[in-house]
């Protein structure tokens, strides 16, 4: 069975970005393009990871973590953000809150969207 990836990123070109990178890649990868619309996907199935943008109208990445968080959380997440230092104190509360995550700075290539895959879920059969 594929490893599932989630990646919840309001900007198109970013979504591709991750598509491209992880298609030939062994892993089933889901995108969507809200943080409404990813936690119905993590709902629908449950991801073995997600890629997350902080930075998108509607629900934001802070929120989208919480309530991942609430669905399962054991997922791993990585935010993936140029945005980190507008994020910083309410990064820093989902911490002391005890949620965890992983902080990548954009832009990734995709050798880095590999590997960061790789480690998270071991590489595919």
């Amino acid at each position: 069975m594929l490893k599932r990836i989630l990646v919840i990123d309001d900007d198109s070109t970013v979504r591709d970005a991750f598509d491209l990178a992880l298609e030939d890649s062994g892993y089933e990868v889901v995108l969507a393009d809200s943080g409404e619309t990813g936690i119905e996907q993590a709902i629908a199935q449950r991801p073995d990871m997600v890629f997350l943008d902080l930075r998108m109208p509607g629900l934001d990445g802070v929120d989208v973590l919480r309530r991942l968080n609430d669905i399962d959380s054991t997922i791993p997440v990585y935010i993936v953000t140029a945005f980190h230092q507008e994020f910083f104190a309410r990064l820093n509360h989902a911490i002391e809150e005890g949620l965890t995550f992983e902080l990548a700075r954009k832009p990734l290539n995709g050798a880095q969207i590999r590997t960061i895959a790789q480690s998270v879920l071991g590489s595919p059969p």
